[in-house]
């Protein structure tokens, strides 16, 4: 009998915004100690869109190298998850599919649960490869991090897209079973329709989302899976590094475990230097975890690596990848720190002039000015319709 092939990330890219905030910045402008980002939530810069730059083409740059080095003959699937939708019923994946110019015999889909979404996607792709290991699918993760100017969730903004080519024999994680999945109705994260910015409950969030960890944790182990100790490093959900740190020591600590700092720092400490800088990215924040890590790590041929993500609300998943032989003649690494250096410095009114940008609410004509220099803008709406070109 035939063994089924493994099936995983077989490439991983990733796009951030044209501009970014440092949170000395930040903290300049409202007279908070530099300390309360750098250290309390392990935070130095985020990242901002320009006025022509959103979820769209965001998510479309980081597919278009996966795209150009693969091509899409295989694509017969894109799986869009995001929680920042632009729109109540067509998918910002099908704007992605024309802009990517994608072939018509090709579903697309978007999807929702808070930060956990791009997980759902992934998960969904593998049972769509293994029902046909011939297929490929484009999973995009891509969010806007948007909280309303001199809150508490300000400093935790940011914004990146990550896509994966989820495909039969991977070149660099496969993705195993058995998978922990936990669920609970908590009120620490939501954004009604009727706003354009989310309502938080930190405490609450922070609750829920340790409650999750050992939710998952739970399920994983009695379905089946591996120990802690096989894992080579954890990619978190950040929406802020240092939550990281504090749900893995959590973890530890619900399995009995030596929480001393080098341990975790191990664990944990090469995943969080995109997020960094980058801010919350939302769905794609575990995976750009994932790419910090990969970036970065010496050698992890063959190790496991954790997964934890958690959308508010809330969902979570812990699973876990064995990193594969050869994986980094595939990484993109170069490419990788250039989309973060490339971001050129805003100060704060420019910040808060993006921050307040947004199109008229009946659907009038607007042209939004050109800003970015990556490869797809929204160059505006008219008779309620988005405009995107390719630059």
């Amino acid at each position: 009998m035939a063994t089924e092939s493994p099936i995983g990330i077989h490439d991983l890219s990733f796009a951030t915004t044209e501009f970014v905030l440092s949170h000395e910045e930040l903290a300049a402008y409202n007279g908070t100690e530099i300390g309360k980002y750098h250290v309390g939530i392990g935070q130095r810069s985020m990242s901002v869109p320009a006025a022509d730059e959103d979820i769209v083409t965001l998510g479309a740059a980081a597919a278009a190298p996966i795209v150009a080095r693969h091509g899409s003959d295989r694509i017969r699937t894109v799986v869009f998850a995001t929680e920042s939708s632009i729109d109540q019923a067509k998918s910002a994946g099908v704007y992605v599919h024309s802009l990517l110019g994608l072939p018509s015999a090709c579903r697309v889909v978007e999807l929702k649960q808070a930060c956990y979404g791009a997980t759902a996607a992934l998960q969904f792709a593998i049972g769509l490869v293994r029902r046909d290991p011939s297929q490929q699918v484009l999973v995009v993760a891509s969010d806007v991090s948007k909280y309303a100017l001199d809150s508490p969730g300000e400093a935790t903004q940011g914004a990146a897209a990550v896509a994966m080519l989820v495909a039969a024999d991977p070149a660099l994680v496969r993705i195993e079973d058995p998978s922990g999945v936990f669920t609970a109705d908590v009120m620490d994260f939501w954004r009604p329709n009727y706003l354009s910015t989310a309502l938080v409950d930190g405490q609450e969030s922070i609750s829920a989302y340790l409650q999750a960890v050992e939710g998952t944790w739970k399920d994983y182990s009695e379905q089946g899976g591996r120990p802690l100790e096989d894992f080579a490093a954890f990619c978190y959900h950040q929406p802020f590094t240092k939550m990281a740190y504090k749900a893995h020591r959590h973890l530890l600590n619900y399995c009995g475990r030596d929480t001393d700092k080098d341990v975790i720092e191990s664990d944990l400490g090469r995943t969080t230097a995109y997020n960094a800088v980058i801010g919350n990215s939302y769905t794609a924040s575990v995976y750009l975890g994932l790419a910090a890590l990969l970036d970065q790590a010496e050698d992890l041929t063959e190790r496991a690596v954790g997964f934890l993500s958690y959308g508010s609300g809330s969902v979570a998943e812990f699973f876990a990848g064995t990193v594969v032989p050869g994986y980094k003649e595939h990484l993109r690494t170069d490419a990788n720190r250039e989309a973060i250096d490339r971001r050129k410095p805003v100060d704060y009114a420019g910040y808060r002039e993006l921050h307040e940008h947004s199109f008229p609410t009946d659907g009038s004509d607007q042209a939004n000015p050109a800003q970015t220099s990556g490869p797809f803008r929204l160059a505006g709406i008219s008779d309620h319709k988005r405009l995107y070109e390719t630059r």
